[in-house]
């Protein structure tokens, strides 16, 4: 049996899908024991942002949405700014090309030696392992 849970950081489209379907929300409750799930604060902020607008143009009350955002809040750490000051200058150099303002995912990545679950394809390439939804299973199984 192993003595630790295995970490790995997860981008706000991640949180987000959590929150609009099952099959993510599902895949970190089922997993939530044996892996450790962190997010900056960033993704929180920008889940919190985007989730209300997406439902609007569905024509849905974004209330409900945000509820379980919160739930699923609760098996999720986050990561604190402060904490990712040390790798922010090395997150924004590999990311200047694509979307400097997810270096703290990046920086995240990079602090705990885990990988980034996302389905932003500006995280590959970037230094460190890259999961998509589609393969994910394979990581947890691992």
């Amino acid at each position: 049996m192993r003595s630790h849970r295995r970490a790995i950081v997860l981008d706000a489209n991640i949180l987000i899908r959590a929150v609009l379907g099952p099959r993510v929300r599902n895949l970190i409750l089922d997993n939530r024991h044996h892996v450790h799930f962190f997010t900056p604060g960033i993704c929180i902020d920008d889940a919190r942002h985007y989730l209300p607008e997406l439902l609007a143009r569905r024509g849905m009350d974004p209330a409900p949405a945000l509820e379980l955002l919160e739930l699923l809040l609760a098996h999720i750490d986050r990561l604190d700014d402060a904490w990712l000051e040390d790798h922010e200058a090395t997150a924004q150099l590999r990311l200047r090309h694509r979307d400097p303002d997810d270096w703290p995912v990046l920086a995240g990545a990079m602090a705990l030696a885990c990988p980034i679950w996302t389905q932003d394809t500006d995280f590959f390439g970037v230094g460190v392992a890259t999961w998509t939804t589609e393969h994910i299973a394979a990581f947890f199984a691992d």
